[in-house]
């Protein structure tokens, strides 16, 4: 029997097509030491990874290096991600790294893979499991250290932007062994009092191991059980922990975790200022249109003259006395007389029931527009204080010397304040 003779060109491509399709090679991590350590003029990163008995050709991709946190040289002690293929004009196979860390860190990472994996493989990443943050609480939680600067900063912000919700502080460890169960506790605790609306979980920046307390799977179960609504606010924008998967919203420092759990006053009062204005145009235009319905009215013919609504009837009645004296009895038609004259008198009287209670109707209407009328308070002798377009309601926002403008009902002047007194609250 004849054989079959393959060229090299098929047999590397065979060998490629194995490589490529063993799910074992195609995601791998490795730890190495880095040697033949060489950045190509294009940005490719060529190198060998050995240990004591071996050593394998390496490339990681241009593209791939952008996520290095860390510049590798000969010596490095790394932990790579990535998968092996054959380069099939040279028929050698070599690694092509996704992914690369120096060592020491490399645990911690491989570690933080696993343990997102097994939770997202659980559903506690789903979007569909994760709460709404109030939009206007009234107080808000943090869990956080007490001496740090993510409380000053959370504190700040809230007071800055939203002065009404009130700050309750859960003071938890945050860095170290008994971070994870002083967040947990805190967590618990909250979820026990009730006492928040939000829960604002996290701290300042750090490196992998300052912030490893937030990749603890207990931490991220006690942030999935919770019914307060968690925001996660570690104090690093780029990565990720895995309390950031599971809480219900992430931010990527304190100060804006503060910034998603309340309101901006600012915008609060001009929205506000926006709905007076439109509440007003919209009385007034309702006036308008009653005024231009009563002068419609009163320009009917019916007021003009009433008497027409009779006409008709007045010509039926004529018409049964004419049949009545032609062809009843005398008695008859004294009989019939009466009844027409009452059947006349109860329409007129109906007329003028009716004509009353529309009137009255129109005069209620007419009444609770004006009790809705932001101009009829201002009849009373009221104004509005204003100072810069904005509306004062407090003593507290106007100084000495401040120009102010009062609004009444038929202008506005303008006043200098020379003095202040204060009232009790």
């Amino acid at each position: 029997m004849e054989r079959t003779y393959l060229t090299v060109t098929a047999l590397n491509r065979y060998l490629k097509f194995k490589f490529d399709n063993d799910a074992q090679l195609q995601s791998i991590l490795l730890k190495a030491e880095v040697s033949n350590f060489k950045r190509h003029s294009r940005g490719h990163l060529y190198l060998t990874l050995k240990d004591e008995s071996s050593q394998i050709s390496a490339v990681m991709f241009a593209t791939q290096t952008k996520s290095l946190l860390f510049t590798p040289k000969d010596g490095s002690k790394v932990i790579i991600q990535g998968y092996i293929s054959v380069y099939e004009p040279y028929g050698t196979y070599q690694v092509y790294i996704t992914k690369m860390s120096e060592d020491g860190i490399g645990d911690l990472y491989q570690a933080f893979e696993l343990l997102k994996a097994s939770l997202e493989k659980e559903g506690l990443f789903s979007e569909s499991r994760k709460k709404s943050v109030p939009l206007f609480p009234k107080a808000i939680g943090v869990i956080t250290s007490p001496t740090g600067a993510a409380i000053r900063d959370v504190i700040q912000v809230i007071g800055r932007r939203y002065p009404l919700t009130k700050i309750i502080v859960y003071p938890a460890l945050v860095q170290g062994v008994d971070a994870k169960y002083s967040i947990v506790n805190q967590i618990n605790k909250a979820n026990k009092d009730m006492l928040v609306d939000t829960l604002i979980v996290g701290r300042g920046g750090g490196s992998i191991e300052d912030l490893w307390a937030f990749n603890e799977e207990i931490v991220a179960r006690a942030i999935a059980n919770s019914e307060i609504p968690i925001i996660s606010a570690v104090g690093h924008e780029t990565d990720f922990t895995i309390a950031d998967f599971v809480a219900d919203l992430r931010a990527a420092t304190p100060s804006q975790a503060a910034e998603f759990a309340v309101p901006d006053q600012a915008t609060l009062y001009l929205q506000i200022e926006q709905l007076k204005q439109k509440a007003t145009l919209s009385v007034n235009n309702e006036l308008v249109n009653l005024r231009k319905q009563l002068n419609k009215i009163k320009s009917s013919i019916v007021f003009i003259e009433p008497s027409r609504l009779f006409q008709t009837n007045e010509m039926k009645i004529d018409h049964l006395i004419d049949r009545l004296n032609r062809t009843s009895p005398k008695n008859l038609l004294l009989q019939k007389e009466e009844e027409v004259k009452a059947y006349r008198n109860r329409l007129q009287l109906s007329f003028k029931q009716q004509l009353k209670i529309r009137e009255s109707e129109f005069l209620r209407h007419i009444e609770k527009l004006e009790l809705v009328n932001p101009l009829s308070i201002m009849k009373k002798g009221f104004s509005i204080v204003k100072m810069q377009n904005k509306i004062i309601d407090t003593v507290l926002n106007v100084h000495i010397n401040d120009e102010v403008r009062i609004q009444l009902i038929d202008g506005q002047f303008t006043c200098l304040v020379n003095k202040i007194e204060k009232g009790e609250s």
